[in-house]
C-alpha cells in the first residue's frame, strides 16, 4: 500500500523519513497553503461569519503537487503539529486533496473505484516528539481531524482579520494611511505605552545609605579579627530616611561615636532553593532573552529547527508535564554522572499556572537526554539551555547556610537598657552554598541575567553570639537614586501578557514582532520604547475603543477561543458576542472621531536644499529623515544609527542601515566616498583588527 504523509516542512520531512520505509512517501506543505485572501475582509459576517479561504498564487505549485502524490497514493496521513495551527493546516490539506470536497460534493475523499478495495483516505496523526518510537506509536492509532481545534483557530483568525481590516481604515482616515490595528498587539503597544508614560512621570529623588563594617575577634585564630558588612536599618526604631549627602556624613560622624555596639540578635538556619520548572514556550523565550538577547522570534525559529531536527519536544506549549519515560532517563542520568545525593526521592512534578495546557500535552525538553548531539551556534545553545533545564528541574534542592545578624548600641548583656528601642540598629545577612543540587547543571540565575559562580559572596558573617561585642571600623555612605520603572524588553512583555491572560504560547513571538514592523515600538538597547506614531495610535483607540483595548476583556477573549478549543462553546456565538457591538460602534465613531495629527520627529540636522529642519519620516521600508518643507523640497537621507565603531578604512563612523528587503547591514557613513559596508559588527571589528594587524578591511559578502 502507498503511503503519503504530510508534515509542514521540508527539514520535518527529513527527520521523519529516517524512522520510515520505502512505502511512506513524506512531503511538506510549507506551513499554511490557505487562507483569507489578503485583497478584502474574506468573511461573510452576515452569514455565520462564513471565512472565503483562498489558496494564494504563491502556493499554487505546492498545492498541485500535493494533489498529484494524493492521487497516487492508497492512504494519506497529515500530520502537521499537534496545535490549533497544525489542525487547521490539516483541515485545509484534508479539503483540497479531497477533489468532491473541492467540488462541494461531499466531505469523504473521493475514492477510485478501482482502489475500493485498498480503503483509500485521509487520516490524522500528532506526536509531540519527532522520534522513531513516538512517530510509530502515532501511525499505530491514526485519528480524525479535532474540528475543535481548527474552529477555535478559525475564530481567532477571523476575529483579528475583522478588528484588523475594520479599524485599520479608521486609522487610515482619522490619522495617517498605512496604519493597522490588531486585536492583541494594540493591547501589546497599550501597555509600552502606559509604562513610558509612567517613566515620563517619575520624579527621581536622591537618597542615601549607610553601610558599616564591623569587627569581632576570629572563633578560628587568636589575635584575629573577621570583619562583616551590615547596613544601618533603624533609627530610634524608625526607618532612616537620609536625603542628602551632608546629612550622610553628618550621620556617620554621630555613628563613629558611639560605643557599646552589640550583637542582639543572630541566626543560623539552612535554606532551601528548589529548582525552575521545566520550559514552557514563555519560559525560553524569557530565559533566551535574559541570557543570550535574543529576540521571541530568533528563539522561536531555533526551537523549530531544533523541534523539526527530532532533537527536542514541540516547543509551543504551556504545560509543565514531563513525559514519565524522559523523567525516568533524566533521573538515571544524573545518577550516572553526579551521583544520588542529587536525585530526590520521587520525580519532581510542576503545576501549570495557566488555565490548562491548550498546545501541547508536555513542557520543552530534549526527545533523549542520553543522545549525543552534534550541532553548532544558535541551535547548540539553545539546545545546552533545555537540556541543563531539564535535568536541573529533576534535581535535588540547592542547600545554602544563611546567617543573619543585628547589632544595636546601647546594648548590656544582650537587652536593651529600660526595654526601650536602641538609637542605632544594623543588620546583615549572608549566605554560603552547602550543597550545589539541581544548581550543579544550571548554575546561573535568568532574572539577574548572570552565572552564580562569577558571583562571588564577599560578605560572610562569622558565627556569633547574643552579646559579643563589636567593633565599628568603617561607616560607607551609598548615594542612590529612586528608580523609575524599567521599559519593557522582549522577556518581560512577554511575562506581562502571560500574566494578564493574554496571548497563547504561539502569539508572543509574532505579536513582537509585528508592533515593531510597524513601527509602533522600537528597540533602544533592548528596551522597547513607543515611537510617536506608537503612542498617537494608542490614544487614539483608547479614547473611542477602550473597551478591545481593555486588559480583561482581551484575556475574557483568549479563555473563550479555549471553550471554543475544549468543545466547550460554539465558535460563531463567540464572534457574535463580540462583533456586532464592535461594529455598531465602529460605525459610530466613523463620523464623530476627530482627525489626529501625529507630531513628527524633529533632527538636528538642517536640509542642504533648503535650509530648512529634517524631521522623520516613516515608509514603505522604515524610518527616513526628510526635509520639513515637503511637498516644496522633497529632500531625503537614511537615518544614520551609530553603532560606536568606526570604519577600518577611512575612520568615519559606522552606521547601521536596512536593504530593501529590511535586513540590518553596517555601512561606512562616508558613503559613496568609501565603500565599506559588514553584515554583521563582528566583522567590522575584524578588519579593524586585520588593519591593525597591517592587513586590509574586509569587504561586504552575501
Amino acid at each position: 500500500m502507498k503511503t503519503l504523509i504530510i508534515v509542514e516542512s521540508p527539514t520535518k520531512a527529513k527527520t521523519l523519513s529516517k524512522f520510515l520505509g520505502r512505502d511512506y512517501t513524506i512531503t511538506a506543505s510549507m506551513g499554511h497553503i490557505r487562507d483569507l485572501p489578503r485583497s478584502k475582509i474574506g468573511v461573510d459576517t452576515e452569514h455565520g461569519f462564513a471565512p472565503q479561504y483562498i489558496v494564494s498564487r504563491d502556493k499554487k505549485a505546492t498545492v498541485k503537487d500535493l494533489q498529484a502524490k494524493a492521487e497516487k497514493a492508497d492512504l494519506i496521513i497529515l500530520a502537521t503539529d499537534p496545535d490549533r495551527e497544525g489542525e487547521a493546516i490539516a483541515w485545509h490539506l484534508a479539503f483540497l486533496l479531497d477533489q468532491d470536497e473541492v467540488k462541494g460534493k461531499r466531505a469523504k475523499i473521493k475514492v477510485d473505484k478501482k482502489k475500493e478495495a485498498h480503503g483509500k483516505k485521509i487520516v490524522r496523526i500528532t506526536f509531540h516528539e519527532i522520534t522513531e518510537k513516538a512517530i510509530k506509536e502515532a501511525l499505530s492509532h491514526p485519528g480524525e481531524i479535532d474540528m475543535k481545534l481548527v474552529n477555535a483557530q478559525q475564530a481567532r483568525r477571523i476575529l483579528d482579520r475583522l478588528v484588523g481590516y475594520k479599524l485599520s481604515p479608521l486609522l487610515w482616515k482619522k490619522i495617517k494611511k498605512g496604519l493597522s490595528a490588531g486585536r492583541v498587539q494594540s493591547v501589546a503597544v497599550r501597555l509600552i505605552v502606559e509604562r513610558e508614560r509612567e517613566i515620563e512621570k517619575f520624579k527621581i529623588e536622591e537618597f542615601w545609605t549607610i553601610s558599616s563594617k564591623f569587627q569581632v575577634q576570629s572563633s578560628k585564630q587568636e589575635n584575629k579579627t573577621d570583619s562583616f558588612l551590615t547596613e544601618l536599618a533603624k533609627i530610634e526604631g524608625k526607618k532612616p530616611e537620609i536625603k542628602t549627602k551632608d546629612e550622610a556624613e553628618k550621620l556617620k560622624q554621630i555613628l563613629l561615636e558611639q560605643k557599646d555596639y552589640s550583637v542582639s540578635k543572630f541566626e543560623e538556619k539552612e535554606v532551601r532553593r528548589s529548582p525552575y520548572p521545566p520550559f514552557t514556550t514563555s519560559l525560553l523565550q524569557q530565559a533566551a532573552s535574559n541570557l543570550f538577547g535574543w529576540g521571541a522570534k530568533r528563539t522561536m525559529m531555533v526551537a523549530q529547527k531544533l523541534y523539526e531536527q527530532g532533537l527536542i519536544t514541540y516547543m509551543r506549549t504551556d504545560s509543565f508535564n514531563l513525559n514519565a519515560d524522559a523523567v525516568s532517563a533524566a533521573r538515571e542520568l544524573i545518577a550516572k554522572k553526579y551521583g544520588k545525593e542529587f536525585i530526590p526521592d520521587a520525580p519532581k512534578f510542576y503545576k501549570t499556572k495557566s488555565k490548562g495546557a491548550q498546545e501541547a500535552h508536555e513542557a520543552i525538553r530534549p526527545t533523549d537526554v542520553m543522545a549525543n548531539v552534534e550541532i553548532q551556534g544558535d541551535e547548540k545553545k539553545l539546545y545546552q539551555l533545555i537540556y541543563n533545564r531539564t535535568l536541573a528541574c529533576q534535581m535535588t534542592d540547592a542547600v545554602y547556610s544563611q546567617r543573619s545578624v543585628e547589632i544595636e548600641n546601647c546594648i548590656d548583656s544582650g537587652l536593651r537598657r529600660n526595654d526601650k528601642e536602641a538609637g542605632y540598629l544594623f543588620r546583615g545577612t549572608s549566605s554560603v552554598l552547602k550543597f550545589a543540587g539541581w544548581k550543579k547543571v544550571y548554575d546561573f540565575d535568568v532574572e539577574t541575567q548572570h552565572a552564580a559562580s562569577n558571583v562571588k559572596n564577599e560578605n560572610i558573617i562569622p558565627q556569633l553570639k547574643i552579646g559579643n561585642k563589636t567593633d565599628l571600623s568603617e561607616i560607607i555612605p551609598t548615594q542612590h537614586f529612586t528608580q523609575p520603572p524599567p521599559r519593557f524588553t522582549e522577556a518581560s512583555l512577554i511575562k506581562a501578557l502571560e500574566e494578564l491572560g493574554i496571548g497563547r504560547p504561539s502569539t508572543y513571538a509574532p505579536t513582537i514582532s509585528t508592533i515593531q514592523d510597524r513601527y509602533y515600538v522600537e528597540k533602544e538597547e533592548r528596551k522597547l520604547k513607543p515611537t510617536t506614531l506608537g503612542m498617537t495610535v494608542n490614544d487614539f483607540l483608547m479614547k473611542y475603543f477602550a473597551d478591545i483595548l481593555d486588559y480583561q476583556f482581551t484575556a475574557g477573549v483568549e479563555n473563550s477561543l479555549d471553550e471554543v478549543a475544549e468543545g466547550n462553546l460554539d465558535w460563531v456565538k463567540v464572534l457574535e458576542r463580540f462583533y456586532f457591538p464592535f461594529e455598531k460602534h465602529l460605525n459610530e465613531i466613523q463620523d464623530t472621531a476627530e482627525k489626529v495629527h501625529v507630531e513628527m520627529e524633529t533632527t538636528d540636522e538642517i536640509c542642504d536644499k533648503c535650509g530648512k529642519p529634517m524631521v522623520v519620516r516613516i515608509g514603505r521600508f522604515g524610518k527616513f529623515i526628510a526635509c520639513s518643507g515637503f511637498p516644496e523640497c522633497k529632500n531625503t537621507k537614511p537615518i544614520k544609527q551609530k553603532i560606536n565603531l568606526s570604519c577600518p578604512k577611512c575612520g568615519a563612523d559606522v552606521i547601521a542601515k536596512k536593504t530593501k528587503k529590511g535586513r540590518i547591514f553596517y555601512s561606512c557613513s562616508a558613503w559613496p566616498k568609501c565603500d565599506f559596508a559588514a553584515w554583521k559588527k563582528e566583522e567590522v571589528l575584524r578588519s579593524q583588527m586585520n588593519k591593525v594587524m597591517g592587513g586590509s578591511a574586509v569587504p561586504l559578502t552575501s
